[in-house]
């Protein structure tokens, strides 16, 4: 089996990367540039293909050297969290929880107040990187909309925390939709998901004749329709706790569900297990 790469060998890549050239990384990392130089090439070999491309105005990564460089940001990110999570575990019972960037706002705010007595670090990060994280022990929860949609890593469970479904957000000012087969017909929708359904959701909006607007983030897309007094589809959870007066949903004009899914290890947090109840009725799941 190919060895694994060293500590130094991944802060040279991720030296590189950010310098953009061999040399200057070399002596950053306070190693001379033949010995940096022949690090990369022993990695280029285990990895079977060209990390950098090289020449007189430096050192550019190809798509394996970014990739590589990502991964070791993730790694020795993990890395220098070690000493600080060993002192808390001490002195309190800290949980690391992770969740996608659309549901954390929602998210965090809900289990800090309702778990007093926890610490939560809190993490975001795309949905198959935080369950490898609970996979390999870095991790003790992670809130995911795709668990259905995927391979669980080995040693992991998914545990439903509940259904939730698409709404259309009406603000102050917004015309509520229409009626007939076109109800949405010449109006502008912004939509968001946080599964893995976003093209279908625009194929169904664009069926019912509504102008597609896709929103980066539930946030967002709620913050475009308050800002243009336009309808907005989200999921029901995204407002289940900051619906302003004025403002209210309605069902969406097609049927569409969504899968809340908390991520463990097959011996999960007690108390966060025990919380998932009061939790789906706070973001409003079935």
């Amino acid at each position: 089996m190919a060895s694994l790469p060293s500590v130094e060998d991944l802060r040279l890549v991720q030296a590189v990367t950010r310098t953009g050239a061999v040399g200057t990384a070399a002596r950053e990392l306070r190693i001379s540039q033949p010995s940096a130089s022949q690090r990369l090439a022993r990695l280029e070999r285990l990895c079977g293909t060209k990390l950098f491309e090289r020449d007189t105005r430096g050192a550019r990564p190809t798509p394996a050297g970014a990739e590589l460089s990502r991964r070791a940001d993730h790694i020795l990110g993990h890395l220098e969290e070690v000493y600080d999570a060993t002192r808390a575990a001490a002195v309190t019972q800290r949980l690391v929880i992770g969740t996608f960037a659309s549901l954390a706002p929602i998210l965090f705010p809900v289990l800090d107040a309702d778990l007093p007595d926890l610490e939560i670090q809190q993490q975001v990060d795309h949905g198959h990187f935080l369950v490898e994280r609970v996979a390999e022990g870095t991790m003790d929860a992670a809130f995911i909309a795709i668990a259905d949609q995927m391979t669980l890593p080995r040693g992991t469970v998914a545990r439903r925390v509940g259904r939730d479904e698409l709404v259309l957000f009406v603000p102050p000012g917004a015309r509520p939709p229409g009626r007939g087969r076109r109800p949405l017909k010449d109006r502008p929708v912004a939509y968001s998901t946080y599964d893995r359904g976003i093209e279908d959701i625009h194929t169904h909006l664009a069926a019912q004749g509504a102008i597609p607007r896709r929103g980066v983030t539930l946030s967002t897309t709620i913050a475009m329709a308050r800002r243009s007094a336009h309808l907005a589809l989200v999921p029901r959870s995204a407002l289940a706790t900051e619906l302003r007066s004025g403002e209210h949903l309605t069902p969406a004009p097609f049927h569409y569900r969504l899968t809340l899914s908390v991520v463990t290890t097959p011996t999960p947090p007690k108390p966060l297990i025990a919380h998932l109840p009061h939790l789906r009725a706070t973001l409003n799941l079935s």
